[in-house]
């Protein structure tokens, strides 16, 4: 996969990118990621990229005419266009599974007071947002999504079974995990986990992965229900309750999901 990022603070990419997952994957030839500094598309001694806003109010607005030229410049026939904004669709893994599949992502970071309408209307394929909260501008959101995306690549990971076993990618946060030693301070490693019963061990950490949803992200529990409504699903336990409910009617639900 080919991944260009446009910005205005190139530097902000040296570290990040080039450390764990992402740095392996780029070393691999798994990825090939370029930064580009987008006032190189400028033509003014100032290297402007930015102007007051028609109508006033506060900050600066991302011009046209340097964006345009950018993008123009790096697209190809197979490009999506991705806009870094708090305007665009909230970012999940399943959007990350989206992109992963594409050939060649190019991010535009958003900046100041944001994008020259004319950007999001003749020039984006799509715009993704990281969360409701400001950032100073849409360097980091870019680099989170690049981080989740490369982590779907084929051999990205080293084992691909590991992006199929992770939060979010059967709509649930991930089962617990313990490691050696089984026993610290007292506190033990559940037995089932030490049991070697590979088939009670799945059907534990399906009603774990239940639970903690529960528990921790109902806005997650209750989409689940209503976007997969033929698989058999408990019915949300309240939080005092999520343990003893979900333990004790999950085994033959489990069968189902």
């Amino acid at each position: 996969m080919k991944i260009e990022v446009l910005t205005l603070f190139p530097a902000m990419f040296a570290g990040p990118l080039d450390e764990s997952i992402v740095g392996r994957a780029r070393t691999a030839g798994i990825l090939e990621l370029r930064i580009r500094d987008l006032r190189d598309w400028t033509h003014d001694r100032h290297r402007t990229v930015d102007d007051r806003p028609f109508g006033g109010g506060p900050g600066m607005v991302l011009k046209p005419e340097p964006l345009f030229e950018a993008v123009e410049s790096l697209r190809g026939p197979r490009t999506k266009v991705i806009l870094t904004g708090p305007a665009g669709r909230v970012f999940t893994q399943q959007i990350a599974r989206e992109l992963a599949g594409e050939e060649h992502l190019l991010f535009v970071c958003g900046s100041y007071e944001g994008y020259d309408e004319r950007i999001r209307e003749h020039l984006a394929d799509d715009e993704l947002s990281i969360g409701d909260y400001v950032l100073t501008n849409g360097a980091l959101p870019a680099m989170v999504i690049i981080d989740a995306v490369t982590r779907l690549l084929p051999g990205a990971l080293g084992d691909d079974l590991s992006a199929t076993d992770e939060s979010f990618t059967q709509g649930m946060l991930e089962y617990p995990h313990w490691t050696r030693p089984a026993e610290f301070r007292g506190w033990s490693v559940p037995e089932v986990l030490l049991s070697g019963n590979h088939a009670a061990i799945e059907r534990w950490r399906r009603e774990q992965s239940w639970r903690r949803t529960a528990e921790r992200r109902p806005d997650l529990w209750e989409r689940l229900r209503w976007q997969q409504p033929v698989r058999t699903v408990p019915n949300r336990p309240s939080a005092a309750k999520a343990g003893a409910d979900i333990g004790a009617g999950s085994a033959d639900a489990g069968k189902n999901i």
